[in-house]
């Protein structure tokens, strides 16, 4: 099983969602970077659980415990171990889910894969699992802080609610003014109230994700097999219930001549940074577990009716705007270190 993500700076995860606790540990982390515990614990509570009416209310604290490789504050070289203590995990709220394969889930597939498995709120294919991811990428980002390097993403649409107005023409600086994650306060209330009325009915909805990296020197990302954009790309397509990726306005790009798509503005080339900046967007599926009623199978192929219970996302984007920037921030990272290796 591949727990580890990046090749010098390198974060390895461990933990279930019901276990007693989840952590993980980052190596590569040069000595000297200063680790700001407030910063990281402030990521760590962007995309926590039970922190707005539109979110799932499993109360987790996620206190991060750092157990090695700081001192007096900077990171040490050494390998940087982490801790997040599981408070609130209601076990008993998937004791009927012992033999049942919940749709879109990793339950059957997980089932057939390893022969046994955690039922208990997915084990280690929960999202949970992405606090240890926010945890490297905070470190990731008081890194290439010192580089000049931002890293900003908001929701870019929910559903059929979509902000229709270029990252240029917006002030990123106010996506944490609402709790939906969008700078435009407008476009924000109406997704508020779609979630708010999908939650009452017993639904989900997905939506999308734009994230903006500015500040990058040229010349991140290797040739070949481990371009830039499809280390993001992998990267973002490992986070729980990602479905798409798209480099600037990939897909649109298909209906223009190359004379027209020639003066599109892009900051990667040939899979390398030229120094522009970054954008790209992430596309999150509608939650699977809901509260409607659902046919499901169970572990002996037999169709059943599946009527879930735990505490869920009604819309997973807003919590996942700091995974995402976790994430980037890891690619960068490791990017950045390899890139010192390309030139005597």
């Amino acid at each position: 099983m591949s727990n580890s993500f990046g090749r010098i700076f390198k974060l390895t995860t461990f933990g279930e969602s019901h276990g007693a606790a989840i952590g993980g540990v980052l190596e590569g982390c040069p000595a000297g970077v200063d680790i700001d515990e407030g910063f990281i614990q402030a990521e760590l509570d962007r995309r926590r659980p039970g922190q707005s009416d539109i979110t799932t209310q499993r109360k987790e604290s996620d206190r991060v415990e750092i157990l090695s490789g700081v001192f007096k504050g900077k990171s040490l070289g050494t390998p940087i171990g982490f801790l997040l203590r599981n408070e609130d995990h209601r076990s008993e709220d998937y004791d009927a889910l012992k033999d049942i394969y919940r749709p879109g889930h990793a339950d059957e597939v997980w089932d057939k894969k390893f022969g046994f498995r955690d039922h208990r709120g997915g084990g280690r294919s929960s999202a949970r699992e992405t606090a240890s991811r926010v945890v490297g990428g905070a470190i990731a980002k008081l890194f290439l802080k010192n580089k000049g390097v931002k890293i900003q993403a908001y929701v870019s649409s929910v559903k059929d609610v979509v902000l229709n107005l270029h990252h240029t023409s917006l002030d990123l600086t106010k996506t944490e003014e609402n709790i939906v994650r969008c700078p435009d306060r407008a476009t924000a209330q109406m997704m508020i109230s779609l979630i708010n009325e999908t939650k009452a009915n017993g639904d989900s909805v997905g939506g999308v994700i734009s994230c903006v990296c500015s500040g990058i020197a040229a010349g991140l990302g290797e040739p070949v097999f481990d371009k830039l954009h499809a280390v993001l790309a992998h990267a973002m397509l490992s986070i729980n219930a990602v479905k798409g990726f798209e480099l600037d306005d990939g897909f649109e790009s298909t209906r223009r001549f190359g004379s027209e798509n020639n003066t599109i503005l892009s900051g990667v080339a040939g899979g390398i940074s030229n120094g522009r900046n970054i954008v790209f967007h992430v596309a999150f599926k509608p939650v699977s577990t809901i509260a409607k009623k659902q046919q499901a199978i169970n572990s002996h192929g037999e169709e059943v009716a599946l009527e879930a219970k735990g505490r869920h996302d009604p819309c997973v984007v807003p919590r996942a705007v700091p995974i995402v920037e976790s994430m980037a921030a890891l690619v960068l990272a490791d990017m950045l270190l390899l890139s010192r290796a390309n030139q005597i």
